[in-house]
């Protein structure tokens, strides 16, 4: 009996170690999503600020689908959505 109590103990122990792994994996995931988000929401303030000032009438609007586009896609995602408001005015 002291045996198959000492392999449950042991499997419990090995099952909340690979619980804590995940939940660190997954707000690893959150927490990068969201500082995309922040500092695209930032540089699309400074871009549209810079455009403006030069002339340029391109202007990227900040919503929620603009955010996520910025936070899945990163760096990728602003020049994404300048592309797609610039091909606008070709």
């Amino acid at each position: 009996m002291d045996m198959v109590l000492s392999a449950q103990v042991m499997g419990g122990i090995c099952g909340v170690v690979l619980c804590i792994a995940l939940l660190k994996k997954r707000a690893q995931i959150v927490l990068g999503f969201l500082v995309r988000v922040v500092l695209g929401a930032i540089c699309l303030i400074f871009i549209n600020d810079f455009l403006e000032k030069q002339g340029v009438a391109v202007t990227v609007g900040l919503n929620p689908v603009s955010l996520m586009t910025i936070g899945v896609l990163g760096t990728a995602g602003i020049i994404l959505l300048y592309a797609i408001v610039a091909s606008r005015f070709l």
